[in-house]
Protein backbone atom coordinates (compact mmCIF):
# COMPACT_ATOMS: atom_id res chain seq x y z
CA UNK A 1 0.00 0.00 0.00
CA UNK A 2 1.27 3.28 -1.23
CA UNK A 3 1.00 5.10 2.29
CA UNK A 4 1.08 8.50 0.67
CA UNK A 5 -0.11 10.34 3.90
CA UNK A 6 3.39 10.21 5.57
CA UNK A 7 4.77 12.55 3.74
CA UNK A 8 2.35 15.26 5.24
CA UNK A 9 3.49 14.25 8.97
CA UNK A 10 4.85 17.04 11.14
CA UNK A 11 8.68 16.34 12.11
CA UNK A 12 8.93 14.23 14.61
CA UNK A 13 5.79 11.96 14.13
CA UNK A 14 6.71 8.42 13.79
CA UNK A 15 5.45 6.41 10.93
CA UNK A 16 4.95 3.93 13.63
CA UNK A 17 4.53 2.66 17.15
CA UNK A 18 5.30 -0.43 19.05
CA UNK A 19 2.07 -1.41 20.89
CA UNK A 20 4.53 -4.03 22.34
CA UNK A 21 6.30 -1.28 24.39
CA UNK A 22 3.91 -1.76 27.26
CA UNK A 23 2.22 -5.23 28.33
CA UNK A 24 -0.96 -3.69 29.34
CA UNK A 25 -2.97 -0.24 30.17
CA UNK A 26 -1.65 -1.33 34.20
CA UNK A 27 2.08 -1.06 33.20
CA UNK A 28 1.46 2.87 31.73
CA UNK A 29 -0.94 3.98 34.39
CA UNK A 30 1.79 2.63 37.31
CA UNK A 31 4.52 4.16 35.43
CA UNK A 32 2.53 7.44 35.34
CA UNK A 33 1.79 7.37 39.37
CA UNK A 34 5.58 6.76 40.27
CA UNK A 35 6.62 9.64 37.82
CA UNK A 36 4.49 12.71 39.00
CA UNK A 37 3.96 11.87 42.66
CA UNK A 38 1.91 14.40 44.13
CA UNK A 39 0.84 16.44 41.12
CA UNK A 40 -2.49 16.86 40.50
CA UNK A 41 -4.45 14.31 38.40
CA UNK A 42 -7.91 15.09 38.28
CA UNK A 43 -10.15 17.63 39.94
CA UNK A 44 -14.21 17.69 40.14
CA UNK A 45 -15.96 20.91 42.05
CA UNK A 46 -12.58 22.20 43.19
CA UNK A 47 -11.49 18.61 44.79
CA UNK A 48 -7.89 17.20 43.69
CA UNK A 49 -6.33 13.72 43.16
CA UNK A 50 -2.90 13.51 43.15
CA UNK A 51 -1.17 10.90 41.32
CA UNK A 52 -0.03 9.56 44.64
CA UNK A 53 -3.59 9.22 46.12
CA UNK A 54 -4.86 8.21 42.67
CA UNK A 55 -2.37 5.24 42.99
CA UNK A 56 -3.26 4.53 46.47
CA UNK A 57 -7.08 4.60 45.93
CA UNK A 58 -6.83 2.37 43.22
CA UNK A 59 -4.81 -0.11 44.28
CA UNK A 60 -7.15 -0.36 47.23
CA UNK A 61 -10.28 -0.94 44.95
CA UNK A 62 -7.95 -3.71 42.86
CA UNK A 63 -7.16 -5.10 46.57
CA UNK A 64 -10.95 -4.85 47.48
CA UNK A 65 -11.71 -6.76 44.07
CA UNK A 66 -9.22 -9.36 44.10
CA UNK A 67 -9.88 -10.14 48.09
CA UNK A 68 -13.58 -9.36 49.36
CA UNK A 69 -15.68 -9.05 46.29
CA UNK A 70 -15.80 -12.84 45.31
CA UNK A 71 -14.97 -11.89 41.53
CA UNK A 72 -11.72 -13.53 39.71
CA UNK A 73 -9.56 -12.12 37.30
CA UNK A 74 -11.30 -11.59 34.18
CA UNK A 75 -14.52 -10.77 35.70
CA UNK A 76 -16.46 -7.88 34.23
CA UNK A 77 -17.23 -4.79 36.18
CA UNK A 78 -19.70 -2.05 35.20
CA UNK A 79 -18.92 1.52 35.94
CA UNK A 80 -22.24 3.57 35.59
CA UNK A 81 -21.09 7.01 36.63
CA UNK A 82 -20.59 10.62 35.39
CA UNK A 83 -17.10 12.83 35.20
CA UNK A 84 -16.28 12.31 38.83
CA UNK A 85 -12.99 11.71 41.32
CA UNK A 86 -14.71 7.92 41.45
CA UNK A 87 -14.53 7.15 37.65
CA UNK A 88 -10.98 6.95 37.53
CA UNK A 89 -10.13 5.35 40.86
CA UNK A 90 -12.76 2.62 39.63
CA UNK A 91 -11.14 2.31 36.41
CA UNK A 92 -7.81 2.12 37.22
CA UNK A 93 -8.66 -0.36 40.28
CA UNK A 94 -11.07 -2.74 37.70
CA UNK A 95 -7.86 -3.00 35.27
CA UNK A 96 -4.90 -3.37 38.16
CA UNK A 97 -7.00 -6.24 39.40
CA UNK A 98 -7.10 -7.85 36.34
CA UNK A 99 -10.26 -7.38 35.50
CA UNK A 100 -12.30 -6.37 32.66
CA UNK A 101 -14.76 -2.45 32.43
CA UNK A 102 -17.87 -2.42 31.07
CA UNK A 103 -18.79 1.53 30.75
CA UNK A 104 -22.26 2.60 31.18
CA UNK A 105 -23.97 5.20 30.41
CA UNK A 106 -26.20 6.64 33.28
CA UNK A 107 -28.60 8.07 31.41
CA UNK A 108 -29.50 4.15 30.40
CA UNK A 109 -32.85 2.76 30.57
CA UNK A 110 -34.28 -0.32 32.53
CA UNK A 111 -34.36 -2.03 29.36
CA UNK A 112 -30.85 -0.72 27.90
CA UNK A 113 -29.10 -1.50 31.47
CA UNK A 114 -30.42 -5.13 31.81
CA UNK A 115 -29.35 -5.70 28.40
CA UNK A 116 -25.73 -4.57 28.89
CA UNK A 117 -25.83 -5.85 32.38
CA UNK A 118 -26.74 -9.40 31.08
CA UNK A 119 -25.11 -9.58 27.51
CA UNK A 120 -21.50 -8.21 29.22
CA UNK A 121 -22.10 -10.92 32.19
CA UNK A 122 -21.20 -8.20 34.43
CA UNK A 123 -20.25 -9.54 38.21
CA UNK A 124 -20.21 -6.12 40.22
CA UNK A 125 -21.18 -2.20 39.02
CA UNK A 126 -19.67 0.86 40.74
CA UNK A 127 -22.65 2.94 40.32
CA UNK A 128 -23.91 6.66 41.23
CA UNK A 129 -26.68 6.91 43.69
CA UNK A 130 -28.76 9.11 41.11
CA UNK A 131 -29.24 5.70 38.79
CA UNK A 132 -30.06 3.22 41.58
CA UNK A 133 -33.71 3.38 40.90
CA UNK A 134 -33.22 2.19 37.42
CA UNK A 135 -30.88 -0.53 38.40
CA UNK A 136 -33.49 -1.54 41.01
CA UNK A 137 -35.65 -2.73 38.75
CA UNK A 138 -33.56 -4.98 36.54
CA UNK A 139 -30.91 -6.39 38.99
CA UNK A 140 -32.80 -9.84 39.79
CA UNK A 141 -32.12 -10.60 36.07
CA UNK A 142 -28.53 -9.78 36.17
CA UNK A 143 -25.50 -11.86 37.47
CA UNK A 144 -24.37 -9.30 39.31
CA UNK A 145 -22.62 -10.08 42.45
CA UNK A 146 -21.51 -6.70 44.33
CA UNK A 147 -23.34 -3.69 43.72
CA UNK A 148 -21.41 -0.51 44.63
CA UNK A 149 -23.01 2.91 45.53
CA UNK A 150 -21.92 6.62 45.63
CA UNK A 151 -22.87 9.89 45.47
CA UNK A 152 -21.51 12.61 43.63
CA UNK A 153 -19.80 14.72 46.22
CA UNK A 154 -18.38 11.45 48.38
CA UNK A 155 -14.94 12.15 47.47
CA UNK A 156 -15.33 15.95 47.67
CA UNK A 157 -13.87 16.63 51.51
CA UNK A 158 -16.12 17.90 54.38
CA UNK A 159 -17.72 20.64 54.24
CA UNK A 160 -17.93 20.54 49.71
CA UNK A 161 -19.17 16.97 50.06
CA UNK A 162 -21.92 17.24 52.67
CA UNK A 163 -23.16 20.37 50.68
CA UNK A 164 -23.42 18.93 47.10
CA UNK A 165 -25.18 15.52 48.19
CA UNK A 166 -27.62 17.50 50.57
CA UNK A 167 -28.68 19.73 47.36
CA UNK A 168 -29.15 17.26 44.54
CA UNK A 169 -30.97 15.24 47.57
CA UNK A 170 -33.09 17.29 49.03
CA UNK A 171 -33.06 21.00 46.93
CA UNK A 172 -33.21 19.48 43.82
CA UNK A 173 -34.94 16.42 44.25
CA UNK A 174 -32.56 15.13 41.77
CA UNK A 175 -32.45 11.18 43.69
CA UNK A 176 -35.15 8.79 43.05
CA UNK A 177 -36.01 6.58 46.55
CA UNK A 178 -34.58 3.02 45.80
CA UNK A 179 -33.81 0.32 47.99
CA UNK A 180 -31.45 -2.78 47.15
CA UNK A 181 -30.73 -4.87 50.50
CA UNK A 182 -26.85 -5.74 50.10
CA UNK A 183 -25.60 -2.93 48.28
CA UNK A 184 -22.56 -0.81 49.59
CA UNK A 185 -20.75 1.64 49.35
CA UNK A 186 -17.70 2.68 47.32
CA UNK A 187 -16.30 4.55 49.93
CA UNK A 188 -16.70 1.18 52.26
CA UNK A 189 -14.62 -0.73 49.52
CA UNK A 190 -12.02 2.09 49.38
CA UNK A 191 -11.68 1.79 52.97
CA UNK A 192 -11.73 -1.91 53.26
CA UNK A 193 -8.92 -2.48 50.53
CA UNK A 194 -6.27 0.05 52.24
CA UNK A 195 -5.24 -2.19 54.22
CA UNK A 196 -4.33 -5.72 52.01
CA UNK A 197 -2.11 -6.66 49.67
CA UNK A 198 -2.50 -6.57 45.98
CA UNK A 199 -1.94 -9.47 43.64
CA UNK A 200 0.35 -9.02 40.69
CA UNK A 201 -2.03 -11.03 38.53
CA UNK A 202 -0.64 -12.06 34.83
CA UNK A 203 -1.81 -9.07 32.67
CA UNK A 204 -0.52 -8.91 29.02
CA UNK A 205 -1.58 -7.47 25.22
CA UNK A 206 -4.42 -10.19 24.10
CA UNK A 207 -5.83 -9.83 27.59
CA UNK A 208 -9.17 -7.79 27.47
CA UNK A 209 -9.48 -4.46 28.89
CA UNK A 210 -12.83 -3.43 27.97
CA UNK A 211 -16.07 -4.67 26.59
CA UNK A 212 -16.95 -1.13 25.26
CA UNK A 213 -20.94 -1.16 24.15
CA UNK A 214 -21.81 0.72 20.77
CA UNK A 215 -23.63 0.25 17.75
CA UNK A 216 -27.53 0.77 19.29
CA UNK A 217 -28.83 2.93 16.50
CA UNK A 218 -28.89 -0.28 14.47
CA UNK A 219 -31.04 -3.09 16.57
CA UNK A 220 -29.26 -3.90 20.17
CA UNK A 221 -25.91 -2.41 21.41
CA UNK A 222 -23.13 -4.48 20.96
CA UNK A 223 -19.50 -5.05 22.97
CA UNK A 224 -16.16 -4.17 21.19
CA UNK A 225 -13.86 -6.44 22.49
CA UNK A 226 -10.44 -3.99 23.28
CA UNK A 227 -7.47 -5.52 24.50
CA UNK A 228 -4.64 -4.18 26.31
CA UNK A 229 -2.69 -4.24 23.31
CA UNK A 230 -5.80 -2.03 21.23
CA UNK A 231 -5.99 0.42 24.00
CA UNK A 232 -1.70 1.06 24.41
CA UNK A 233 -1.62 0.92 20.64
CA UNK A 234 -3.67 3.77 20.22
CA UNK A 235 -2.57 5.84 23.53
CA UNK A 236 0.67 5.78 22.17
CA UNK A 237 -0.56 6.76 18.74
CA UNK A 238 -2.21 9.85 19.91
CA UNK A 239 0.54 10.34 21.97
CA UNK A 240 3.22 10.44 19.31
CA UNK A 241 0.95 12.41 17.22
CA UNK A 242 0.26 15.79 19.59
CA UNK A 243 3.89 15.66 20.70
CA UNK A 244 4.91 18.25 17.90
CA UNK A 245 2.43 21.00 19.79
CA UNK A 246 3.47 20.48 23.43
CA UNK A 247 6.86 21.85 22.07
CA UNK A 248 9.16 19.95 24.79
CA UNK A 249 6.51 21.48 27.09
CA UNK A 250 4.93 19.05 29.45
CA UNK A 251 1.15 18.35 29.82
CA UNK A 252 -0.48 21.20 31.62
CA UNK A 253 -3.92 21.40 32.08
CA UNK A 254 -6.83 19.22 30.27
CA UNK A 255 -10.34 20.36 29.72
CA UNK A 256 -12.18 16.64 29.97
CA UNK A 257 -15.85 17.61 29.53
CA UNK A 258 -17.11 14.81 27.23
CA UNK A 259 -18.12 11.55 29.60
CA UNK A 260 -15.06 9.63 30.52
CA UNK A 261 -17.00 6.29 30.10
CA UNK A 262 -17.72 7.05 26.44
CA UNK A 263 -14.56 5.90 24.12
CA UNK A 264 -13.54 9.30 22.75
CA UNK A 265 -12.83 10.85 26.05
CA UNK A 266 -11.71 7.50 27.53
CA UNK A 267 -8.75 7.58 25.28
CA UNK A 268 -7.90 10.92 24.22
CA UNK A 269 -8.51 12.63 27.40
CA UNK A 270 -7.89 10.13 30.63
CA UNK A 271 -5.41 7.32 29.53
CA UNK A 272 -3.68 9.51 27.24
CA UNK A 273 -3.11 12.43 29.22
CA UNK A 274 -2.73 10.42 32.56
CA UNK A 275 0.17 8.78 30.54
CA UNK A 276 1.59 12.08 30.14
CA UNK A 277 0.97 13.48 33.77
CA UNK A 278 -1.41 16.05 32.97
CA UNK A 279 -3.87 17.64 35.56
CA UNK A 280 -7.14 17.08 33.87
CA UNK A 281 -10.34 19.25 34.99
CA UNK A 282 -13.65 16.69 35.47
CA UNK A 283 -17.22 18.26 34.13
CA UNK A 284 -19.44 16.85 35.61
CA UNK A 285 -22.60 18.58 34.18
CA UNK A 286 -21.02 19.58 30.84
CA UNK A 287 -24.89 20.42 29.60
CA UNK A 288 -25.19 23.63 32.27
CA UNK A 289 -23.05 26.01 29.91
CA UNK A 290 -22.99 28.82 32.27
CA UNK A 291 -21.33 26.76 34.97
CA UNK A 292 -19.32 25.03 32.49
CA UNK A 293 -18.08 28.74 31.01
CA UNK A 294 -17.40 29.71 34.80
CA UNK A 295 -15.27 26.41 35.27
CA UNK A 296 -13.30 27.41 31.98
CA UNK A 297 -12.52 31.06 33.47
CA UNK A 298 -10.91 29.51 36.35
CA UNK A 299 -8.01 27.64 34.75
CA UNK A 300 -5.50 28.48 31.66
CA UNK A 301 -5.89 25.04 29.77
CA UNK A 302 -3.66 23.86 26.67
CA UNK A 303 -6.31 21.09 26.10
CA UNK A 304 -9.93 20.55 25.33
CA UNK A 305 -11.88 18.11 23.24
CA UNK A 306 -15.46 17.98 22.17
CA UNK A 307 -18.11 17.22 19.89
CA UNK A 308 -19.12 20.02 17.18
CA UNK A 309 -22.68 20.67 18.93
CA UNK A 310 -20.49 20.89 22.24
CA UNK A 311 -18.29 23.76 20.57
CA UNK A 312 -21.19 25.54 18.66
CA UNK A 313 -23.31 25.53 22.51
CA UNK A 314 -19.76 27.08 23.89
CA UNK A 315 -19.61 29.66 21.05
CA UNK A 316 -23.25 31.24 22.08
CA UNK A 317 -22.72 31.08 25.93
CA UNK A 318 -22.29 34.13 27.15
CA UNK A 319 -19.02 34.92 28.90
CA UNK A 320 -17.11 32.12 26.58
CA UNK A 321 -15.54 35.16 24.96
CA UNK A 322 -13.82 36.10 27.76
CA UNK A 323 -12.04 33.26 28.64
CA UNK A 324 -8.45 33.20 29.00
CA UNK A 325 -7.30 31.15 25.77
CA UNK A 326 -3.67 31.72 26.61
CA UNK A 327 -2.43 28.54 27.21
CA UNK A 328 -4.69 26.75 24.89
CA UNK A 329 -2.51 24.63 22.53
CA UNK A 330 -4.97 22.06 21.17
CA UNK A 331 -8.95 21.78 20.41
CA UNK A 332 -9.77 17.98 19.48
CA UNK A 333 -12.97 17.29 17.79
CA UNK A 334 -14.58 14.50 17.04
CA UNK A 335 -18.03 12.18 17.56
CA UNK A 336 -19.39 13.52 14.66
CA UNK A 337 -18.46 16.15 11.91
CA UNK A 338 -16.95 19.33 12.57
CA UNK A 339 -18.97 22.17 10.53
CA UNK A 340 -16.55 24.36 8.90
CA UNK A 341 -18.46 27.91 10.06
CA UNK A 342 -17.97 26.45 13.92
CA UNK A 343 -14.11 25.66 13.18
CA UNK A 344 -14.50 29.31 11.70
CA UNK A 345 -15.92 30.79 15.07
CA UNK A 346 -13.62 28.84 17.65
CA UNK A 347 -10.19 29.86 16.20
CA UNK A 348 -11.82 33.26 15.81
CA UNK A 349 -13.06 33.30 19.36
CA UNK A 350 -10.08 31.22 21.03
CA UNK A 351 -7.00 31.70 18.23
CA UNK A 352 -6.90 27.97 18.33
CA UNK A 353 -7.34 25.95 15.53
CA UNK A 354 -10.52 23.14 16.14
CA UNK A 355 -8.36 19.89 15.00
CA UNK A 356 -10.83 17.18 13.38
CA UNK A 357 -10.20 13.65 14.38
CA UNK A 358 -12.38 10.59 13.46
CA UNK A 359 -12.39 6.97 14.67
CA UNK A 360 -15.06 4.42 16.26
CA UNK A 361 -15.25 2.56 19.14
CA UNK A 362 -14.34 -0.54 17.37
CA UNK A 363 -10.49 1.32 16.64
CA UNK A 364 -10.23 2.38 20.41
CA UNK A 365 -11.14 4.99 18.64
CA UNK A 366 -8.45 6.84 16.99
CA UNK A 367 -7.59 6.11 13.22
CA UNK A 368 -7.56 10.01 11.53
CA UNK A 369 -6.00 12.68 12.90
CA UNK A 370 -5.40 16.07 10.83
CA UNK A 371 -1.88 17.59 11.76
CA UNK A 372 -1.83 20.14 15.14
CA UNK A 373 -2.24 23.56 14.06
CA UNK A 374 -3.05 22.57 10.19
CA UNK A 375 -5.97 25.40 9.89
CA UNK A 376 -9.75 23.47 9.11
CA UNK A 377 -9.94 21.82 5.82
CA UNK A 378 -13.12 19.63 5.88
CA UNK A 379 -10.70 16.62 6.16
CA UNK A 380 -10.81 14.26 9.13
CA UNK A 381 -6.69 13.89 8.82
CA UNK A 382 -4.51 11.85 7.54
CA UNK A 383 -4.13 8.06 9.53
CA UNK A 384 -2.07 7.87 12.18
CA UNK A 385 0.94 6.16 13.27
CA UNK A 386 0.98 1.93 11.98
CA UNK A 387 -2.17 2.66 10.74
CA UNK A 388 -3.33 1.74 7.07
CA UNK A 389 -6.74 2.98 5.44
CA UNK A 390 -8.55 2.09 2.49
CA UNK A 391 -11.68 3.21 0.35
CA UNK A 392 -13.44 -0.10 -1.05
CA UNK A 393 -16.66 -0.72 -3.37
CA UNK A 394 -19.24 -2.67 -2.31
CA UNK A 395 -17.37 -5.35 -3.90
CA UNK A 396 -14.47 -4.76 -1.11
CA UNK A 397 -12.20 -3.55 -4.35
CA UNK A 398 -9.70 -0.67 -3.50
CA UNK A 399 -11.44 2.36 -5.15
CA UNK A 400 -8.83 4.82 -6.85
CA UNK A 401 -7.90 8.24 -5.25
CA UNK A 402 -10.77 10.61 -4.96
CA UNK A 403 -13.24 8.16 -5.63
CA UNK A 404 -16.01 7.52 -3.14
CA UNK A 405 -16.32 4.21 -0.91
CA UNK A 406 -16.25 2.71 2.36
CA UNK A 407 -13.44 3.50 4.68
CA UNK A 408 -11.38 0.47 5.95
CA UNK A 409 -8.69 0.10 9.10
CA UNK A 410 -6.22 -1.51 9.49
CA UNK A 411 -4.12 -1.01 12.83
CA UNK A 412 -2.87 -2.38 16.15
CA UNK A 413 -6.16 -0.81 17.49
CA UNK A 414 -8.62 -2.62 15.54
CA UNK A 415 -10.71 -4.29 17.88
CA UNK A 416 -10.60 -8.31 18.53
CA UNK A 417 -14.47 -8.74 17.44
CA UNK A 418 -17.76 -8.00 18.97
CA UNK A 419 -18.58 -10.10 22.47
CA UNK A 420 -20.27 -13.04 21.83
CA UNK A 421 -21.43 -11.70 18.26
CA UNK A 422 -19.14 -14.14 15.61
CA UNK A 423 -22.07 -13.20 13.10
CA UNK A 424 -21.78 -9.54 13.36
CA UNK A 425 -18.23 -9.64 13.91
CA UNK A 426 -17.72 -11.55 10.59
CA UNK A 427 -19.86 -8.77 8.80
CA UNK A 428 -17.27 -6.04 9.35
CA UNK A 429 -13.99 -7.85 9.60
CA UNK A 430 -12.28 -8.88 6.96
CA UNK A 431 -8.92 -11.14 7.82
CA UNK A 432 -7.60 -7.58 10.44
CA UNK A 433 -9.52 -4.77 8.21
CA UNK A 434 -11.91 -3.32 9.63
CA UNK A 435 -15.61 -2.09 7.55
CA UNK A 436 -16.09 1.00 9.08
CA UNK A 437 -19.46 1.64 7.31
CA UNK A 438 -18.41 5.32 6.75
CA UNK A 439 -18.48 6.47 3.31
CA UNK A 440 -15.58 8.72 2.23
CA UNK A 441 -12.33 9.54 0.10
CA UNK A 442 -8.71 10.14 0.27
CA UNK A 443 -7.17 12.67 -1.61
CA UNK A 444 -3.98 12.40 -3.82
CA UNK A 445 -2.20 13.85 -0.44
CA UNK A 446 -3.32 11.24 1.98
CA UNK A 447 -6.35 13.34 3.50
CA UNK A 448 -9.30 11.66 4.21
CA UNK A 449 -12.71 13.34 4.00
CA UNK A 450 -15.67 11.54 5.41
CA UNK A 451 -18.83 12.04 3.33
CA UNK A 452 -21.23 10.40 5.66
CA UNK A 453 -22.39 6.76 7.73
CA UNK A 454 -23.64 4.46 5.24
CA UNK A 455 -27.23 4.45 7.21
CA UNK A 456 -27.58 8.40 6.94
CA UNK A 457 -26.70 8.18 2.91
CA UNK A 458 -30.41 10.09 1.54
CA UNK A 459 -31.04 8.70 -2.37
CA UNK A 460 -33.11 11.36 -3.87
CA UNK A 461 -33.96 10.23 -7.31
CA UNK A 462 -30.44 7.32 -7.64
CA UNK A 463 -28.68 10.15 -6.76
CA UNK A 464 -26.59 9.97 -3.30
CA UNK A 465 -26.90 13.03 -0.63
CA UNK A 466 -24.76 13.20 2.23
CA UNK A 467 -26.35 15.00 5.23
CA UNK A 468 -23.08 16.52 6.29
CA UNK A 469 -22.76 18.51 3.61
CA UNK A 470 -26.32 19.73 3.59
CA UNK A 471 -25.92 20.69 7.34
CA UNK A 472 -22.17 22.62 6.67
CA UNK A 473 -24.73 24.90 4.06
CA UNK A 474 -27.30 24.93 6.36
CA UNK A 475 -25.38 25.96 9.70
CA UNK A 476 -23.66 28.50 7.40
CA UNK A 477 -26.96 30.60 7.52
CA UNK A 478 -27.02 33.21 10.28
CA UNK A 479 -30.41 32.00 12.13
CA UNK A 480 -29.50 28.56 12.19
CA UNK A 481 -28.15 27.54 15.82
CA UNK A 482 -28.54 23.75 14.86
CA UNK A 483 -29.53 21.94 12.74
CA UNK A 484 -30.17 17.87 11.05
CA UNK A 485 -30.55 17.14 7.64
CA UNK A 486 -32.32 13.54 7.08
CA UNK A 487 -34.51 11.28 4.64
CA UNK A 488 -37.78 11.86 4.08
CA UNK A 489 -40.07 9.68 2.07
CA UNK A 490 -41.20 11.04 -1.05
CA UNK A 491 -43.65 9.23 -3.41
CA UNK A 492 -41.67 11.27 -6.69
CA UNK A 493 -38.16 10.75 -5.97
CA UNK A 494 -38.18 7.96 -3.55
CA UNK A 495 -36.38 10.56 -0.21
CA UNK A 496 -35.90 14.00 -0.46
CA UNK A 497 -34.25 16.10 1.96
CA UNK A 498 -35.57 17.55 4.91
CA UNK A 499 -34.15 20.21 7.70
CA UNK A 500 -34.64 19.95 11.50
CA UNK A 501 -33.58 23.06 12.70
CA UNK A 502 -32.92 24.96 16.02
CA UNK A 503 -33.53 28.76 15.69
CA UNK A 504 -30.83 31.17 16.57
CA UNK A 505 -32.88 33.91 14.97
CA UNK A 506 -36.74 33.82 16.19
CA UNK A 507 -38.13 35.56 12.12
CA UNK A 508 -36.00 32.61 10.39
CA UNK A 509 -38.87 31.15 8.19
CA UNK A 510 -38.63 27.41 6.29
CA UNK A 511 -38.80 29.82 2.69
CA UNK A 512 -35.62 31.77 3.17
CA UNK A 513 -33.50 28.54 4.73
CA UNK A 514 -34.59 26.63 1.67
CA UNK A 515 -33.73 29.86 -0.71
CA UNK A 516 -30.07 29.93 1.02
CA UNK A 517 -29.68 26.49 0.50
CA UNK A 518 -30.69 26.62 -3.36
CA UNK A 519 -27.63 29.32 -3.71
CA UNK A 520 -24.95 26.41 -2.42
CA UNK A 521 -26.44 23.32 -3.25
CA UNK A 522 -27.31 22.02 -6.56
CA UNK A 523 -31.33 20.94 -7.21
CA UNK A 524 -31.90 17.56 -5.89
CA UNK A 525 -29.78 18.54 -2.57
CA UNK A 526 -31.73 21.19 -1.93
CA UNK A 527 -34.03 20.49 1.36
CA UNK A 528 -37.65 20.47 0.61
CA UNK A 529 -38.84 20.58 4.10
CA UNK A 530 -38.04 22.11 7.32
CA UNK A 531 -39.12 21.34 10.59
CA UNK A 532 -37.99 23.77 13.39
CA UNK A 533 -37.80 22.13 17.21
CA UNK A 534 -36.55 23.85 20.64
CA UNK A 535 -33.82 21.18 20.62
CA UNK A 536 -32.65 18.42 18.70
CA UNK A 537 -32.39 14.48 19.71
CA UNK A 538 -28.61 14.03 21.25
CA UNK A 539 -26.86 11.19 22.40
CA UNK A 540 -25.14 11.30 26.11
CA UNK A 541 -21.87 13.20 24.30
CA UNK A 542 -24.13 15.62 22.72
CA UNK A 543 -23.92 13.87 18.71
CA UNK A 544 -27.49 14.77 16.92
CA UNK A 545 -29.44 11.65 16.48
CA UNK A 546 -30.16 11.77 13.07
CA UNK A 547 -31.85 8.17 13.48
CA UNK A 548 -34.64 9.58 15.54
CA UNK A 549 -35.77 12.08 13.15
CA UNK A 550 -35.90 9.90 10.37
CA UNK A 551 -37.92 7.51 12.19
CA UNK A 552 -40.21 10.58 13.21
CA UNK A 553 -40.51 11.04 9.37
CA UNK A 554 -40.87 7.38 8.47
CA UNK A 555 -43.60 6.70 11.36
CA UNK A 556 -45.49 10.02 10.08
CA UNK A 557 -48.97 9.62 8.08
CA UNK A 558 -48.49 9.97 4.39
CA UNK A 559 -50.59 13.01 5.27
CA UNK A 560 -48.29 14.16 7.92
CA UNK A 561 -45.20 13.26 5.70
CA UNK A 562 -46.70 15.82 2.86
CA UNK A 563 -47.53 18.87 5.22
CA UNK A 564 -45.90 22.20 4.66
CA UNK A 565 -43.04 22.88 6.96
CA UNK A 566 -43.65 24.10 10.74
Amino acid sequence: MDRNWLKQYLPGVPADIDPDSYASLRDIFEEACAANGHSPAFTNMGATLTYAQLDELSRAFAAWLQHKSGLVAGDRVALMMPNTLQYPIALFGVLRAGMVVVNTNPLYTARELEHQLKDSGAKAIVIVENFMHVLQQVLPRTDLKKVLVTRIGDLLGVPRGFIVNFVLKYLRKQIPEWKMPGASTFKSALGGGLGLKLDRVPLGPQDIAFLQYTGGTTGVAKAAILTHRNMVANVLQADAWITPALKNRTAGIVITALPLYHIFSLTANCLLFVRLGAHSILITNPRDFPAFVAELKKYKFFFISGVNTLFNALLHTPGFDSVNFSELRITLGGGMAVQSVVAERWKKVTGNVLTQAWGLTETSPAACINPMGLDFNGSIGLPIPSTDISIRDDDGKEVPVNAVGEICVFGPQVMRGYWNRPDETEKVMFGDWLRTGDIGRINADGFVFIEDRKKDMILVSGFNVYPNEIESVAAAHPGVLEVAAVAQPDENSGEVVALFVVKKHPNLTAEALIAYCRTELTGYKVPRHVYFRSELPKTNVGKILRRALRDELRAATPAAAAAPPA
